[in-house]
């Protein structure tokens, strides 16, 4: 790490597997042991503790003792998982028949990847009332007993995997696994607020020693950690890294630890797509692992300690000891463990230098400020032309909307004036019709007037005439 084309970080693959050398991923927070040999080894730990305490009357425990010892230790544990499930030390006598079972199997097999709307239907059904209840049995008592320190309910939640894994035994791995992976997103999402940076432990103050360690490391640029960065020649609109920063801070958002390894993976892939862009040869290890160093440090996750924490109680096992989830979640604590013990020559620096860049006695280089502010000038100037264009726009809309009114009230106004003036002829063709009515009907009255007295006067007149008669 003495010269400027050196990484900051360099990990290799057998450093990233387990120190038991069987196969799996490790992890810092497991001394360098996966999840099971670290389960393991605390368990082996813890049974020796046992055996070295003295008994009533000062001697030390024999051998046998010890393995009588350990024999109630699993019984007792045993009996713990049965009262879990059964609600009783002891399972119930009325066993579950071979054609019901075979139904139930059968009925799991036809569930798709990823569907878990439809794993909760098959679970609902009546063939499944076992599984169910054991599910509902357990739930139920996990948040009767949530004062329990939190390494006991992590190890109840990972003996009820198992022993629920053993119901479908007669499946595939894959299958087992994807089935399992429903059940742990609807036990964990319950048991969440129960479980989640619990009282009995200190995630809380690590969490916020983390994010004081984090913020006090912001001027650490992505030469500093020899992150590659886009090309002068390659058009950049913005940090390349951004998606990968909001995708590890939506990782607090998620409540099922499958769901926040998921956020773990999508910053991850997001980390491969921007080194690509950055530069023409792929991405090694080494440049992976300083680009998610460097997301880290720029997005300051929210309870970032707990969340990792959360999933290495509460995951699945096989999703951090293999496949492409563990690989990222082991890179993302080993991300975690180098920002913790960040120092000088990590970032080819002397140790006056980066005391003094922690004092805020300096700052970084003038030329890589100098390069910060010509892209930060060169997105202003960017931004300032498209707000130029934009208010060109809506000047030119306004004064098309103005048109538009103008045209539209003239239209209007022709119409109501056609209409007036149609009113006002009809108005005169009804008024002329009813005085021509007016006068015919006079004449018709007067007319009728005169034949009767013209029938009066020819009865005058015959009147004499018959009278002489």
């Amino acid at each position: 790490m003495s010269t400027d084309k050196q990484r900051g970080i360099h990990v290799s693959q057998e450093e990233l597997l387990c120190k038991n050398s069987c196969g799996y991923y490790g992890n810092p927070v497991w001394q360098g042991f996966c999840s099971k040999c670290w389960r393991e080894k605390a368990r082996i730990a813890g049974a020796s503790r046992q055996d070295t305490r003295p008994s009533n009357d000062g001697t030390p425990l024999t051998f046998s003792k010890f393995e009588e010892k350990k024999s109630t230790e699993k019984g007792r544990r045993i009996n713990t998982m049965r009262r879990l499930f059964w609600g009783s030390p002891s399972p119930p006598k009325l066993q579950e028949s071979s054609e019901s079972h075979a139904n139930v199997l059968k009925a799991y097999q036809s569930l798709g990847a990823g569907d878990f709307t439809g794993f909760l239907k098959i679970l609902k059904s009546p063939s499944s009332q076992r599984l169910q209840s054991r599910c509902t049995a357990f739930l139920n008592t996990m948040e009767a007993y949530h004062d329990l320190p939190v390494q006991k309910q992590s190890d109840l939640v990972q003996d009820f995997y198992q022993s629920f894994a053993e119901y479908f035994n007669s499946f595939p791995e894959a299958q087992v696994t994807q089935i399992m992976e429903h059940v742990e997103k609807l036990i964990m999402t319950r048991l969440h607020k129960w479980v989640f940076c619990h009282d009995s432990c200190d995630d809380e103050q690590k969490d916020l020693a983390l994010q004081r360690r984090i913020r006090s490391l912001n001027w650490i640029t992505p030469q500093m950690l020899s992150v590659p960065f886009p090309d002068k020649k390659i058009e950049v609109t913005g940090d390349p890294f951004l998606p990968a920063i909001t995708a590890i801070i939506e990782m607090d958002a998620k409540r099922a630890p499958q769901d926040k390894l998921a956020c773990v993976s999508k910053c991850s892939q997001h980390v491969f797509e921007a080194l690509s862009t950055s530069n023409s040869e792929p991405a090694n290890a080494d440049d992976f692992l300083s680009g998610l160093v460097y997301v880290v440090l720029k997005a300051n996750p929210p309870r970032l300690h707990s969340n990792m924490q959360y999933v290495i109680r509460f995951g699945l096992p096989h999703s951090l000891m293999a496949g492409e989830s563990g690989y990222y979640f082991t890179n993302l604590s080993c991300a975690v463990a180098f920002i913790e013990k960040l120092d000088g020559p990590a970032l080819n620096l002397s140790q006056e230098e980066f005391e003094g860049y922690m004092l805020r006695q300096r700052a970084p280089s003038a030329g890589k400020r100098q390069r910060v502010v010509s892209d930060t000038q060169h997105l202003l100037e960017e931004l300032q032309g498209r707000q130029e264009k934009l208010d060109q726009g809506m000047d030119s809309l306004s004064v098309q909307l103005q048109s538009w009114v103008h045209a539209v009230n003239s239209q209007l106004d022709e119409a109501t004036a056609q209409f007036a003036l149609v009113q006002t002829e009809v108005t005169a063709k009804t008024e002329s019709s009813q005085v021509l009515s007016s006068s015919s009907h006079d004449a018709l009255l007067q007319g009728d007037d005169k034949d009767e007295s013209v029938l009066k006067l020819m009865d005058q007149h015959a009147g004499p005439q018959d009278t002489d008669c």
